[in-house]
């Protein structure tokens, strides 16, 4: 699932791949559900309070997969797996782009397996192969031996298992956000790339933003002097949205709330401050330190909204309405995540870069940079249009939702595959993007306690190399 700006609510059911595994969760304690067992987590949280130094990165099991480029093709074959509110978009992104044939989907609900196959059948391509019997028949999908990608548009309790069979059937993955909800799994999805060779990637469409694309370059080439602070964040509100049966189909987003405290949805905001401050491509983030409000807003629509009976009457939210976390870079940079879904509030990713020269700040977009404002005077964007990325300048209307910043994320990572280029991220930055979940649920449930985020490239952040900020290649 991805909600990076709010969308039309006259919406088919969302896919429910596991809900019923998520709603017989409902009534474990949180750390079970956070990073492993809940004893482990309780170490965790005790061990980071009293000072313990980071424990040392598991062994690797294979090699890097820092700069492994794909195998270059001239078609790339599809599947798809989950076609709710976000599958059932993105199918038509990967039917847009040259070069990519849809082979397979597969939903446990019928109707919307059979929908996203006819509009393959109406771009011209051949019916795809459809897995509708239960909520594994993805895993039959990905034993074809002819899928070279597969898209992961489902729940969030099955990402991990979903993506680590992928991996294990050499499919290469995209995972929407987050990548899974424990670190465990996080460093289970990195050995498990770098052992089967196969890429592993956070598909976080808000790094390809127009705005972001262009801050990006920006900060690289100087503009904001030397980078110091950062902000990213994810505030929606969906309390309509997580109570609506038509939205997400079952409870299962709503769960959420009643298992962690944290920041649940940090990659919206985390990855393109996380590109900015070319974090794993020489800088890493260290820490983490998280507070959060009181969790009062879901229970209070409740009350006013929902029916007598109704079964949400019977969950107990402890998810805080407002997460604010503090991440440390090694450099001594600073980013500040927000996450609030469950009150009143515009929506606003606040996408802000600060540095020695200036600062950017979105939602309103604005700017002030020595020496083009003076007297605190806010500068004009949009007469920065000349550091767009060169995909904004070639797709200057994209096809899709969400500003077309979708259509960025599906025709840029096509066309690394198809021309046989390394990715613009890999699976160190999915893991990296996703670990405040259950580290921020730590450090919240633990009074605010720093925790350490782990170095999932095991040392080999010091690395300077190529990101999201790419040269346009030399091939068609």
């Amino acid at each position: 699932m991805n909600d990076a700006a709010p969308q039309n609510h006259d919406i088919s059911r969302r896919s429910v791949l596991w809900t019923a595994g998520a709603a017989a969760g409902a009534g474990i304690g949180a750390g079970a559900l956070g990073t492993g067992s809940a004893s482990a987590a309780e170490r965790t949280g005790r061990a980071e309070q009293a000072g313990v130094q980071e424990a040392p990165a598991p062994k690797r099991q294979g090699q890097s997969m820092i700069g492994v480029p794909f195998q270059r093709r001239s078609t790339v074959r599809v599947g798809l797996i989950g076609l709710g509110n976000r599958g059932g978009s993105m199918i038509d992104l990967y039917l847009a782009v040259p070069g990519v044939r849809v082979v397979a989907l597969c939903d446990p609900v019928k109707a919307k397996t059979e929908a996203a196959a006819a509009k393959v059948t109406a771009a011209g391509q051949p019916a795809p192969a459809v897995y509708v019997h239960g909520d594994h028949d993805y895993e039959q999908l990905l034993k074809r031996g002819d899928i070279d990608f597969v898209h992961i548009a489902t729940p969030w309790d099955s990402h991990f298992e979903i993506t680590r069979a992928a991996l294990l059937n050499g499919v290469h993955a995209g995972v929407e956000c987050p990548a899974s909800m424990r670190l465990d799994q996080l460093w289970e999805l990195v050995d498990l790339s770098e052992r089967t060779r196969r890429h592993c990637m956070q598909l976080e469409n808000c790094c390809y933003g127009r705005n972001e694309m262009r801050v990006l370059r920006m900060a690289h080439a100087g503009k904001f002097g030397e980078l110091l602070h950062g902000a990213g964040a994810y505030i929606h509100d969906l309390r309509g949205l997580m109570f609506d049966p038509k939205y997400y189909e079952g409870p299962w987003r709503r769960l959420w709330h009643t298992r962690l405290r944290g920041d649940l949805y940090p990659t919206h905001g985390f990855g393109p401050v996380a590109n900015y401050m070319d974090v794993n491509r020489g800088d890493r983030v260290v820490s983490i330190v998280s507070v959060g409000s009181p969790a009062l807003g879901l229970a209070e629509y409740r009350q006013a909204n929902m029916p007598a009976g109704d079964p949400s009457f019977k969950e107990s939210y402890i998810e805080s309405d407002r997460t604010i976390s503090l991440v440390q870079t090694a450099k001594g940079r600073v980013i500040r995540l927000e996450h609030d879904v469950s009150t009143p509030h515009p929506y606003s990713r606040i996408n802000s870069l600060g540095g020695t020269k200036g600062l950017f700040e979105d939602y309103p977009e604005r700017i002030y940079l020595e020496p083009d404002q003076h007297d605190d005077n806010w500068g004009d964007f949009s007469k920065y249009a000349d550091w767009d990325h060169w995909l904004w300048k070639e797709h200057a209307n994209p096809p899709g939702g969400h500003g077309g910043m979708d259509y960025m994320l599906v025709f840029r990572l096509m066309q690394c595959m198809r021309l046989g280029l390394v990715p613009d991220f890999d699976v160190y930055d999915a893991a990296t993007w996703s670990a405040p979940v259950p580290l921020s649920h730590l450090s919240v449930k633990a009074g605010g306690a720093p925790q350490r985020i782990p170095d999932f490239t095991r040392g080999d952040w010091h690395r300077s190399r190529p990101g999201v900020d790419s040269e346009k290649p030399a091939q068609a």
